[in-house]
């Protein structure tokens, strides 16, 4: 049991956690007059955000706008009805949408935050009504890290699978550059200088200067923080709220093996990434993992439900009724020297051509190149009851030494330590990986036969890789006549094993438009709000578009602000 709490803190608005969605509200409430503290669990600060691609969705932002892509305001609220179905809800659709560019230039205007353009990046179903070819996603832009000063050690590195030797690799044409660099020698001169740089960062500062993706984006929600004196606790979770007669006053940290009390005079946004390493809830919520540990989260483990927990415990309700109730993603367990396995997502090479993916039955279950989410839900659907949803990716000599599989770098980083490892299987034939995979040989000669002969002419009739443009802008545009298909014949041949994971959680506390914690009867919890993957997602437990996370939550956690701070959003033109 711990003692009373210290009490002595005192601010405006509280924020607990310091990813995307919480650094927005803090960041947005402290331009607005707020104090501000901000309460990390983790020694440092960024949470999912700081590991992941960084990418928003915010349709008809002004990046768009300024380069001359302008649609109609009914085209992705059309897009979205359709996606989402029976769980559309038009009050946070309708902020969303609304919100979501003012979001974006308040922070252009007002912050260190600025942006770069995914105008050519399409929704995941960009061929359903309403949806997009381009236009509606945008990124932190690259930053350095320098300018943080000595805010610099607080910010979560990269994550160490996606980031080698803690380098940070933007996604599009940085990506293109490092998969290509021993065909070309304009990329080959580009990485050359990267990684030079970064060696330097290494020698003068310990980690990379060049930031870029989703730490990019904190290090510059960091930056405008601190030009905004908001005041951020690092290792500092928190042990409950306080509610008096029915208002969240504030909360209890645990600060130095102390209990502290703050009183938020405007009340607490719980912004504390959800439940992705939750072992109970996900028993309870996933369905491929009924003890709660067959599940491979690529989040933090310090992301474990703190913020639903405190949002229930104050009378906040979980969503139950979502599509899925996480961001699902297929994962590898990649090995780490010392320590326990990482997690792997595979987001980037399941799309390149000369790949597939087999069940132990060896027979294919998706079209590999569509979203991680939609892989994910295809490999459920395909397992049957009391099985793992498990599953191996497929690949020749030529696939991995040009694209990688997984954690395995293509040309010229070396494969011999993940085979060493185990991690890749190789053999000379498909019936030896077969074996080595304990994979069905027949199903496996069968999926790999009926998959080649069409493939050499660039068609996949199973499963139609390549058709829609978000498969195309994932596969190698080099690559003809289609982008994501080639034959599998190159001996010898390899395999990774892919299983259940997520990029986070949606189900998340049950919030109304002005990211107000509601109750079991609806009405607001005085007090208490809710963004990022704390919030019940927008879409309803669907993945629609890549930035479907951090574009609601940035926009949430700016609407949060606004109504802490009791500016109406209507009367304000930032």
């Amino acid at each position: 049991m711990t003692g009373p709490a210290v009490s002595g803190m005192e601010c405006d608005l509280l924020v607990v956690g310091s990813g995307a969605g919480g650094l927005a509200a803090a960041v947005t409430a402290a331009h607005l007059g707020l104090d501000v503290i901000v309460a990390e669990k983790a020694a440092q600060f960024g949470g999912t955000t700081a590991w992941s691609g960084g990418w928003m969705w915010v349709p008809r932002n002004p990046l768009a706008q300024e380069a001359g892509i302008i649609e109609d305001e009914e085209a992705p609220r059309t897009y979205l009805r359709h996606i989402l179905g029976a769980r559309y809800e038009p009050a946070r659709v309708d902020r969303l949408l609304a919100m979501g560019p003012r979001m974006v230039r308040f922070f252009r205007t007002h912050t260190a935050l600025d942006f770069i353009d995914g105008n050519a990046i399409p929704d995941f179903h960009a061929e359903a009504p309403g949806g997009a070819t381009g236009g509606r996603s945008l990124c932190a832009a690259p930053f350095d890290g320098r300018a943080l000063g000595a805010r610099i050690r607080d910010l979560r590195p990269p994550l160490r699978e996606t980031a080698p030797f803690g380098m940070g690799i933007a996604s599009g044409e940085n990506l293109r550059r490092f998969m290509t660099m021993t065909r070309s020698f304009a990329s080959f001169r580009h990485v050359v200088g990267r990684v030079l740089r970064h060696a330097r960062d290494l020698l003068l500062h310990g980690r990379g200067m060049h930031l870029v993706n989703g730490n990019a984006l904190v290090a510059r929600l960091l930056k405008s923080a601190d030009d905004e004196q908001v005041r951020l606790l690092a290792a500092s979770p928190v042990a409950r709220l306080v509610v008096r007669d029915g208002v969240v006053t504030g909360a209890v940290l645990r600060r130095g093996g102390q209990d502290v009390a703050v009183h938020a005079r405007r009340g607490v946004v719980l912004a504390a990434g959800g439940f992705p390493h939750d072992v109970a809830r996900i028993a309870r919520s996933f369905a491929h993992a009924p003890t709660g540990r067959e599940h491979f989260s690529a989040a933090p483990k310090t992301n474990a439900g703190d913020g639903l927990r405190l949002g229930a415990q104050a009378g906040g309700v979980v969503r139950t009724d979502l599509a899925a109730a996480g961001a699902w993603a297929p994962v590898s367990l990649a090995p780490r020297r010392g320590a326990e396995p990482g997690h792997f997502p595979h987001l980037i090479e399941r799309a390149k051509p000369g790949l597939i993916a087999v069940r132990r039955n060896g027979a294919r279950f998706a079209n590999e190149a569509d979203s991680h989410h939609d892989v994910m839900a295809a490999l459920f659907a395909a397992t049957p009851p009391g099985e793992p949803a498990e599953a191996w990716l497929i690949a020749d000599h030529a696939f991995i030494r040009r694209y990688g599989l997984g954690a395995a770098r293509p040309a010229p980083v070396p494969l011999w330590p993940f085979l060493r490892s185990g991690y890749v299987r190789r053999a000379r034939s498909l019936a030896g990986l077969a074996t080595l995979c304990g994979i069905d040989p027949a199903g496996l000669a069968a999926s790999i036969a009926a998959y080649n002969p069409p493939a050499r002419e660039g068609h996949d009739p199973a499963f139609h890789r390549g058709e829609s443009a978000y498969n195309r802008i994932q596969g190698d545009r080099d690559h003809a006549p289609n982008p994501c298909v080639a034959p599998i014949e190159t001996a010898p041949f390899y395999a990774v094993q892919i299983r259940p994971g997520s990029l986070g959680t949606f189900a998340g506390l049950s919030t109304d438009a002005d990211a107000r914690v509601i109750n079991d009867e609806a009405q607001p919890i005085a007090g208490l709000y809710a963004v990022g993957n704390d919030m019940s997602s927008v879409m309803g437990g669907t993945y629609p578009a890549g930035g479907i996370t951090l574009g609601p939550a940035m926009t949430f956690g700016y609407v949060a602000a606004h109504h802490a701070a009791g500016v109406p959003l209507d009367n304000n033109r930032n």
